[in-house]
């Protein structure tokens, strides 16, 4: 595994900027090859901080880097020379390998140096520069979380021109070498003792030009396209996944490899679930007979409804299980759980009828509340379920009352 650039520039996760631009720059002058000529271990660690340097410097990278991981940050074609060009009084002025009889000579300009390290370019046989990565964010439903979905996305991107193939130069005519700087893409000035290199303003660092340009994207070898693509989202995922769709990205104008595109995932609020992890919440609500005898209420759940059944004397928050009804989990073991927390609906006093307000003075005489007792043997439940059913007092001592069996558990 590669050594976490952070380490390697030895700073902070918190460093700024600057501090990165001067870690790097201590360490290129520390371990540029040409000073430290027939030692590799030097050289890694050149090429090591230079990679470093390549990914925290970026914005959108570093955040990739610091969220993901070396997995997020592609190294070689993924990164952009010129993010270098600052330090061309570094790696303009010593040659890779230069003095050493290596692939560059000691006039070697910064964009030889990097094509060395990394492969841009075509010229030593490395690996090509691959187009623009995309991100795309995608809101989804609760519901797509829990069963899985396909979303048809509409993105914008340049492609490759098809009426010049790229090249950017009209039918019959192509690129021709820069005359300035050699098809290098750079090219070389003086500053006092130093020898400094800066992109090329004829090519703009591409190497070559184009005098005649093609008429539909006017030389750029790329045009602006609105391409259709299925995109399968996974059950389980949550806001702030994100899918990678290899190479559904930006064209190259050089030939490389399309870029990646990047779905984020961006979760809706529901209006009668929320969600914790893999499990899902909801609630009921029960009166209060409901909470003292018990009941069975039916629950919405994702995957359809199920009975709950609520024990005697349950009280205002108490939750309960459905096991296995919430959202699968990402890693593939099971799904979550429904979790229902039990509400007390508790009338006001003026949305009640006189007869049931008489019920309930009679209850609270009964519970001795009221300042009276309980004169016979029977119990409580039973008496409060006869008093809300409209039934007279069952004087029978033998009588008894109950709730049914719970079905979820409390959680």
């Amino acid at each position: 595994m590669p050594r976490d650039y952070y380490e390697v520039l030895g700073l902070e996760r918190s460093a700024t900027l600057t501090e990165i631009k001067s870690a790097y720059r201590k360490l290129a002058v520390r371990y540029h090859p040409d000073r430290n000529p027939d030692d590799s271990a030097a050289e890694e660690k050149f090429k090591e901080a230079a990679e470093a340097y390549a990914v925290l410097s970026d914005t959108d990278k570093r955040q990739r880097y610091d969220r993901f991981g070396h997995q997020a940050t592609p190294t070689g074609g993924g990164i952009d020379p010129t993010i270098f060009t600052e330090f061309s009084d570094i790696l303009g002025n010593f040659g890779f390998g230069g003095g050493r009889g290596g692939p560059r000579g000691s006039g070697a300009t910064l964009h030889d140096i990097l094509e060395d390290m990394f492969g841009f370019g075509s010229r030593g046989g490395g690996r090509r520069r691959s187009g623009a990565d995309l991100q795309y964010e995608l809101r989804i439903s609760l519901e797509d979380t829990a069963f899985g979905a396909k979303h048809q996305l509409r993105i914008p991107r340049r492609e490759r021109c098809e009426a010049c193939g790229g090249s950017g130069a009209a039918a019959g005519s192509g690129p021709t070498t820069c005359r300035r700087c050699g098809g290098r893409g750079q090219v070389l000035f003086r500053q006092g003792a130093l020898r400094l290199a800066s992109t090329c303003p004829d090519c703009r660092g591409a190497g070559s030009v184009i005098r005649d340009p093609c008429g539909e994207c006017r030389g750029q070898g790329l045009r602006e396209r609105q391409r259709s693509i299925q995109v399968r989202v996974p059950a389980g995922v949550d806001t702030g996944s994100r899918l990678r769709l290899p190479g559904e990205g930006e064209h190259d104008r050089h030939g490389g490899p399309p870029g990646n595109l990047y779905v984020a995932i961006n979760v809706e609020p529901h209006e009668r679930f929320s969600r914790r992890g893999a499990d899902v919440l909801s609630s009921v609500t029960i009166g209060f007979p409901q909470a003292v005898l018990g009941c069975t209420v039916d629950v919405e759940t994702l995957h359809g409804t199920s009975e709950l059944e609520v024990p005697p004397a349950t009280v205002h928050g108490s939750t309960f299980v459905l096991r296995s009804e919430g959202i699968p989990r990402i890693d593939g073991r099971g799904r979550g759980n429904h979790v229902v927390e039990v509400r007390l609906n508790v009338p006001r006093p003026r949305d009640l009828s006189e007869d049931e307000l008489e019920h309930l003075r009679a209850l609270a005489e009964l519970s001795g509340d009221g300042g009276g007792t309980i004169r016979d043997e029977r119990g409580l439940f039973s008496r409060v379920k006869d008093l809300f059913s409209g039934h007279e007092p069952d004087t029978d001592p033998a009588a008894g009352g109950g709730g049914k069996a719970e079905r979820g558990s409390e959680a």
